[in-house]
């Protein structure tokens, strides 16, 4: 099961609404900030978030945009950011 970047980017107007697709995008999130999210995840996992998230979305008010990233793009840094490990952890 290949994981890939996706930036995930959403604009939810019901507060309510909001926090649960906070909590949804969160839970697959390496990073980000605000509305935007940096997730790695499978294709078959973007299409279950997706699928959640539209679910809780009014879609006359709401707006959910997601780009898969390359790869093999560098990222650039500003002031004392730093790239988040993505390596898998275990706790026992």
């Amino acid at each position: 099961m290949d994981r890939c970047i996706y930036l995930i980017c959403y604009d939810i107007s019901d507060r309510y609404a909001q926090r649960k697709v906070h909590n949804l995008v969160k839970a697959h999130a390496i990073g980000g900030q605000k509305s935007f999210y940096e997730c790695l995840m499978s294709q078959n996992e973007l299409h279950a978030l997706v699928n959640n998230i539209q679910k809780t979305m009014n879609p006359t008010t709401d707006r959910l945009h997601y780009f898969q990233l390359d790869p093999r793009s560098k990222p650039l840094y500003l002031g004392t950011a730093k790239r988040q490990s993505i390596r898998p952890f275990l706790i026992c």
